[in-house]
């Protein structure tokens, strides 16, 4: 081997080590026993992962430099470890999704993510710890920044294990901010594309309306690496179309002039930190000319309790099995959102908060018309104390509703020196133009 880090090959960017791989300087092995040591030094305090099998993950990159060194055709993620969230399901290992009702559970096909991951070449490494049928209820997982913080959820493990340095890639997935919100807690870049880009088979459905399949990474251009692998037309999801999005390129050039970006407080803004407020002030005023304070339109204000009625009347449908037989095995917060999902809306509240996706979505549409991105929190502030919850969403949610790609990226401190993410979103569609900037904004000199 002849690739060598100074923080250990476990802390390799994604798209150098597939590179490493490609041309022969370091093996899929090599790299994945660096994040099975990783993980053997710090699990018994991250607590990322459900289920790890060591000779499994290395019978694979073994797989891989059989493949590599008979000449066999590379994909993007040759050899390289992904860990994937304990919704999806995996063939060869369990996916529990975060629930004692489904504990043991053994798929026999792959999600349609993590079929699409292992034909791009990768490794999967192992199960990423999930909240409670990824909603509010917490697993084990602990901040690997400060163990005494929330790593937030519901996609706890997988932010958890890429900050470790554990894996260089996870996914996720998104429902209200449980990709984003992890992702700004952790200190990580967190992704959720556009609605429909990633298909969702095989993964464990909340929402129809509003699941999304998202990734982390500790790079722009590494969640556009793993994200382009995953993209494609399933047509068991109709949400997806067929098409094709260059992320990776796109993410890694430079925007033709310099973005203009539009600073959206919103009326959720007095539920932001002191320290939040504080470094957007300065974020806004370094960034000068670039950025342009605007006001969202005034349904904005109506799109947390909109979210609300779709998600909890979805997951009634959706856990209605789990809810008659076993009610007692299901967490008092997710039983309780069940029963308003059952009771407390009518058909024409659903209806009315369906069609609302739309109507929002188009006049968002026209606010981003003149901007190539919004920036905004990516959560309140930094990760709460304690591991009993995993902090507000509130930052997300009509994003998520309208089904616009965002991205998370540490740029910001608060309380103690933990992170706090910047969001951007996009209009939808504009995912690859949306990583262009995020990445363009993450390499900025502030100085």
């Amino acid at each position: 081997m002849t690739v060598t880090t100074s923080d250990g090959l476990e802390w390799m960017a994604a798209a150098d080590a597939a590179a490493a791989i490609a041309d022969g300087r370091l093996t899929s092995r090599e790299l994945t026993e660096a994040c099975l040591d990783s993980i053997a030094r710090q699990e018994d305090t991250v607590g990322a992962w459900t289920f790890l099998d060591r000779d499994l993950a290395l019978l694979q990159a073994d797989m891989a430099d059989d493949a590599h060194r008979a000449g066999k055709p590379h994909g993007p993620l040759h050899g390289v470890p992904v860990g994937v969230k304990d919704i999806f399901d995996t063939h060869d290992m369990p996916t529990g999704d975060g629930s004692p009702l489904h504990a043991g559970r053994t798929p026999r096909r792959d999600a349609a993510a993590v079929a699409m991951l292992r034909q791009a070449g990768a490794v999967i490494l192992g199960k990423t710890v999930t909240t409670e049928f990824a909603v509010y209820h917490p697993g084990k997982t602990a901040n690997p920044l400060d163990p005494t913080r929330t790593p937030g959820g519901s996609s706890s493990g997988s932010a958890a294990a890429v900050a470790a340095g554990m894996v260089p890639l996870a996914i996720g997935s998104q429902t209200n901010g449980s990709v984003i919100r992890p992702a700004s807690f952790c200190g990580i870049v967190g992704y959720k594309p556009s609605f429909g880009l990633i298909p969702r088979t095989g993964a464990l459905r909340l929402s129809r309306a509003l699941d999304h399949v998202g990734v982390f990474a500790r790079s722009v251009t590494d969640a556009a690496l793993i994200a382009e692998c995953m993209i494609g037309f399933d047509p068991d999801d109709p949400a997806t179309r067929p098409q094709r999005m260059p992320l990776r390129e796109m993410a890694a050039g430079l925007p033709p002039v310099t973005p203009r970006l539009a600073f959206a407080p919103s009326p959720l803004w007095d539920q932001a930190s002191p320290d939040t407020q504080e470094g957007f002030a300065e974020l806004v005023a370094a960034l000068g000319s670039a950025v342009e304070r605007i006001d969202l339109p005034s349904a904005f204000g109506d799109a947390v309790g909109w979210h609300k009625t779709v998600m909890e009347t979805d997951l009634a449908v959706n856990l209605a099995r789990e809810y008659d037989d076993s009610p007692e095995q299901i967490s008092t917060v997710l039983r309780e959102m069940i029963a308003r999902g059952r009771a407390g809306y009518s058909s024409f509240d659903y209806a009315r908060a369906i069609e609302a996706i739309e109507r929002l979505s188009a006049a968002l549409e026209d606010t981003l018309f003149a901007y190539d991105a919004i920036i905004t929190p990516a959560a309140p502030g930094v990760a709460p104390q304690g591991l009993h919850a995993t902090g507000s969403p509130v930052f997300c949610t009509v994003w998520t509703f309208c089904g616009m790609p965002a991205v998370s990226i540490p740029l910001l401190q608060g309380e103690n020196g933990m992170p706090i993410g910047v969001q951007l979103v996009g209009s939808r569609g504009s995912d690859a133009k949306l990583l262009r900037t995020a990445n363009w904004l993450f390499n900025y000199d502030f100085n």
